[in-house]
């Protein structure tokens, strides 16, 4: 196999530059994003719509 290992990466333990901005929008969008999932669940709460059904699921026929 010839797939890179941490060592061999050059910028390892110093991002510098266009990686490090990337770095950082990723990290925050994915707070963004998480932010917004729980405003939303908090918001909405839990769900109470539930469709109750009284038939019972017989045997399927296999062909």
């Amino acid at each position: 196999m010839n797939e890179p290992t941490l060592e061999a990466i050059e910028d390892y333990d110093t991002l510098s530059g266009e990686k490090r901005k990337i770095v950082w929008a990723v990290v925050i969008a994915g707070l963004i994003i998480g932010a917004i999932y729980a405003g939303a669940k908090t918001y909405y709460g839990a769900v109470d719509g539930e469709i109750h059904t009284t038939e019972k699921i017989g045997l399927m026929p296999v062909k």
